[in-house]
């Protein structure tokens, strides 16, 4: 399953949260999205990055929205069968 971090250019907090990614083993799942190029995206996203998404199926969406740790990160990857 593929986690999105919905990130842009020169976001320390982005770059922060794909450590933690890395230091839990999980950055080869994840795709990073920058929400500079999409309008739809900048407006749901411009000021709560950076956010990991997984989309489950069609309709179901699990979000995480900094700030979070390290432990609340595994929570969440085990949570969505990811951890």
């Amino acid at each position: 399953m593929l986690i999105t971090l919905y990130s842009t250019e020169g976001c320390h907090l982005c770059e922060q949260a794909y450590s933690l990614l890395a230091e839990v083993g999980v950055q080869d799942n994840v795709d990073v999205v920058d929400i500079a190029f999409d309008d739809a995206l900048f407006s749901r996203y411009g000021v709560t990055i950076p956010v990991l998404s997984i989309q489950h199926h069609e309709d179901n969406v699990s979000e995480l929205g900094w700030p979070f740790d390290i432990e609340t990160l595994q929570t969440w990857l085990t949570t969505n069968k990811l951890g």
